[in-house]
C-alpha cells in the first residue's frame, strides 16, 4: 500500500473509530469522496448527522461528491494542502451541495503552525 493510500485509510479509520466530531455538531448530510487514479476510483462515503460520523466504502448517491486524486487527498489529510485552494485551482471538483465542503473541511488538519478549529488525526504506528 502506498503512503498516500495509507494516510487516506488512517484518516477515515480515525473518523470511524471516534464517531463523534464536535466540529460537525451542526452538520447533517452525506459526502462521498471519489479518489481517481488512472482507471481506478476509490470511494469513501461519510454520513454525518449532527456530529455523529459513519464511514463506508460505498459508491452511493450523496449530497456532495468530491472528486480528486489520491495524491491530493493525502496532502489534505496530512495538512500539506488546503481544500478551498485545491478547488480554486481546479484540482478538486464538487458535485451537489458545495456548502458542505465548507463545513467538513475542518476535519482536515491545518499546517503544523496553524491555529484554529481544525482536527488533528492520530499518527499511525511508526510515524
Amino acid at each position: 500500500m502506498t503512503d498516500q493510500a495509507n494516510a487516506t485509510r488512517l484518516f477515515f479509520e480515525d473518523l470511524e473509530r471516534s464517531r463523534r466530531q464536535p466540529l460537525l455538531q451542526k452538520v447533517t448530510g452525506t459526502i462521498r469522496f471519489d479518489l481517481h487514479e488512472n482507471a481506478h476510483t476509490e470511494h469513501w462515503l461519510l454520513r454525518v448527522n449532527r456530529g455523529e460520523v459513519r464511514v463506508s466504502r460505498e459508491d452511493q448517491a450523496a449530497d456532495l461528491v468530491v472528486s480528486t486524486s489520491p495524491r491530493l487527498f493525502d496532502r489534505l489529510v496530512r495538512g500539506e494542502d488546503n481544500t478551498i485552494a485545491a478547488i480554486l485551482r481546479g484540482a478538486m471538483a464538487l458535485t451537489g451541495n458545495a456548502l458542505l465542503i465548507l463545513r467538513i473541511e475542518r476535519l482536515f488538519p491545518g499546517p503544523p503552525d496553524s491555529r484554529g478549529p481544525h482536527r488533528r488525526i492520530a499518527e499511525g504506528p511508526g510515524s
